[in-house]
């Protein structure tokens, strides 16, 4: 059995291997063709194709189920069109038999996704927010006009607000402005600093430039009398410290889509989110995905697993590839389209992570039965005993 299973793994790996390289390069062709016009004397041919190798590992990864669906079905239709799936049916493999090997042939292709979650993809996307910030000026993940922007509670009672304008390559952060607001929402200081660098629970501001507003300046303004002291004082510091809980990674979260970061990154920036009273559904929403992924590869397969009781002497193989492909493709762009259907109207996400791939995996199981049973022997009970009978 393990022999068979490794044939079948074989031939589904090189069908998989195949198309995803030729998806993969389509997209890109696509890419680069719209792009092209993009090419200038500050952003030249060679920084085009660099960004587009760092977009390798994203494209992959959304590529990865599609790939293995169409891989599969055109492994098992050319083992079914050489009969090598009916000699396995007749050595003893039924339909349950043959989703096990399926799912077990699928194990190595989750764990490269699990990689390509948690370790490549995200680093390349924070890479490639930051090459295309510094080669095409243009911002990427929450990055507004007036850069980043961050909240958090301080000892007071009141709230911290910072901004960054820029995110350097190195960890460190350029262009900051704190404001620190108390429990009554007024503004008591503003500071501005050339760059930070982030330390244990802290941030090192250099080139420091320090506005403090005393509680009583704004009753001072709103009288008629002149103030006989100044009502707000300006200090400069070659450097000062801020306690903040802020870190490298909630800072780089805020360049990469949900979608791309870790789960490890994941849980501690929803964590951050929660603590500071903002918005975390997309980040949760983006968790489920990542979790029904893997899920995902297993339904891709089995949807392809019909094609091995493919009847090829009928004809119509290719028509019934199509099929399988518009059914595996519709159900992913589907699954797709209801997380974010679910995130517009707060829908539980583990039900819209999880009840489509649960859905079709019930209906393709089902499917790979029936077929088992039609393809099964017909052999009615009066020759089942003739046949016992001569046999004996």
């Amino acid at each position: 059995m393990s022999t068979a299973r490794n044939y079948l793994a074989r031939e589904i790996y090189r069908s998989t291997f195949v198309v995803l390289l030729a998806l993969i390069g389509l997209f890109s062709f696509f890419t680069l063709v719209d792009q092209l016009d993009a090419v200038n004397d500050r952003f030249p041919l060679s920084a085009l194709f660099y960004l587009e190798a760092l977009a390798l590992p994203t494209r992959l990864y959304d590529l990865l189920p599609i790939g293995l669906l169409i891989g599969s079905i055109v492994a098992l239709a050319g083992l079914a069109q050489r009969n090598e799936l009916v000699i396995l049916r007749v050595s003893g493999v039924g339909a349950v038999k043959l989703l096990s090997m399926l799912w077990v042939i699928a194990l190595p292709v989750m764990i490269l996704a699990i990689i390509l979650s948690e370790l490549i993809t995200p680093a390349a996307e924070i890479k490639y927010g930051e090459a295309n910030m510094m080669l095409r000026g243009q911002v990427q993940g929450a990055r507004l006009v007036s850069g980043y922007w961050f909240k958090e509670p301080t000892d007071n009672g009141g709230y911290r607000v910072i901004n960054v304008s820029k995110l350097l390559s190195s960890g460190e952060v350029a262009g900051l402005s704190v404001y620190e607001i108390d429990e009554n929402l007024n503004l008591t200081r503003q500071t501005q600093a050339t760059r930070g660098v982030f330390e244990e629970n802290r941030l090192v501001l250099f080139e420091v430039t320090e506005t403090l507003i005393p509680t009583g300046a704004i009753d001072a303004l709103a009288d008629e009398i002149r103030p006989t002291e100044p009502l707000i004082t300006l200090a400069t510091a070659p450097q000062r410290e801020l306690k903040t809980s802020l870190t490298p990674g909630r800072v780089a979260a805020k360049i990469a889509t949900p979608e791309r970061m870790s789960l490890v990154a994941l849980w501690d920036y929803i964590g951050y989110l929660q603590n500071n009273q903002l918005d975390a559904d997309r980040q949760i929403v983006a968790v489920w995905r990542k979790l029904a992924y893997p899920f995902t590869l297993i339904v891709m397969l089995t949807i392809a697993a019909p094609i091995a009781y493919m009847q090829t002497r009928r004809g119509g193989v290719g028509a019934k590839m199509f099929i399988g492909i518009l059914i595996g493709t519709t159900f992913f762009m589907v699954s797709q389209l209801t997380l974010n259907v679910g995130t517009l109207y707060r829908w539980p996400p583990i039900i819209t992570a999880l009840l489509p791939n649960v859905l079709v995996f019930g209906a393709a199981f089902a499917a790979v039965m029936f077929m088992e049973q039609r393809r099964g022997p017909k052999t009615k009970p009066k020759d089942t005993a003739r046949l016992e009978q001569a046999a004996t």
